[in-house]
């Protein structure tokens, strides 16, 4: 089994730190994995991406053509990487930013308000991290046990008074769909 996934927004959004929470909890679940950034110049604002590919034998290349789920956390993402989710893919947009369309009939949406998620716990700097939730609850190779583990390690001792709250945004996604 080889997946690939996209995460994408506008910088300040996390996509960075969600790509590295997914990767890790791949490779904390024991799987092969690889993360690959891109971002443009700019800080705050511009586009951002990240491409994670995940397998259970060797990863065979690590920027893949299409993709198996696109997390976009924004319009400027969703047009852009929609054109990237293989045929029977599926999209999970962030519907705080996003509007709610389906322009291709091959592909499966998720729509879930994880900013709104996000803000109905005191910051939208989670996000991120609550798209993760909704993307366990669609993604059934990927444990919310294994996300947890992988927030804890990213955030590491510096941060760890962080990651009550990124666990709770890490539930409250997972139980947007449920």
């Amino acid at each position: 089994m080889e997946k690939n996934f996209i995460i994408a927004g506008f910088g300040g959004q996390g996509v960075l730190l969600a790509g590295t929470v997914l990767a890790n909890a791949f490779m904390l679940d024991g799987k092969n994995v690889t993360w690959y950034p891109c971002y443009g110049a700019e800080m705050r604002g511009g586009t951002v991406n990240c491409e994670i590919v995940v397998s259970d034998t060797e990863v065979s290349s690590v920027h893949k053509q299409d993709t198996d789920y696109a997390l976009v956390l924004n319009q400027q993402s969703f047009d852009r990487f929609i054109k990237r989710v293989k045929t029977g893919g599926t999209v999970v947009a962030n519907s705080t930013l996003i509007k709610e369309s389906k322009p291709r009939t091959d592909i499966n949406y998720i729509f879930a308000p994880m900013g709104n998620i996000a803000n109905s716990l005191g910051t939208s700097k989670v996000t991120n991290i609550v798209s993760l939730g909704v993307l366990s609850s669609v993604c059934d190779f990927i444990s919310t046990e294994a996300l947890k583990q992988g927030i804890k390690k990213v955030l590491g001792e510096k941060k760890k008074d962080l990651l009550p709250l990124n666990i709770k945004a890490l539930e409250c996604g997972k139980g947007t769909l449920v």
